[in-house]
């Protein structure tokens, strides 16, 4: 985490476009997500991703709204990449950190 931060502070950023669709439909800002990142929390590591390890992090804006990005980060490219940023759904998610179960009926 503290790698990503470092990356996010010294601006070794990419965000993905995936990342800024989803940014856009939220309204979330890129100053909005890097605050919540540098100042969240892991909830979520994801280490055996490919290409670089990632991470899912709970983080809120100046307005307390929770938002949830998935980081992913290089140690080669010393860089961080955004892979999704969204505010997550009150009814998916316990105190936004947990998932919650879902009853599947047919």
């Amino acid at each position: 985490m503290v790698d990503v931060r470092g990356a996010i502070n010294a601006g070794r950023v990419n965000v993905t476009n995936h990342a800024d669709e989803e940014m856009e439909d939220d309204a979330i800002t890129a100053a909005q997500l890097y605050d919540s990142v540098t100042q969240g929390e892991i909830i979520e590591d994801y280490p055996d991703d490919f290409p670089f390890p990632s991470a899912l992090i709970l983080g809120f804006d100046e307005s307390s709204r929770p938002i949830h990005a998935v980081i992913a980060y290089s140690d080669v490219h010393e860089m961080a990449f955004v892979i999704t940023a969204y505010v997550p759904d009150p009814e998916r998610w316990v105190n936004f950190r947990t998932r919650r179960k879902i009853d599947v009926h047919d």
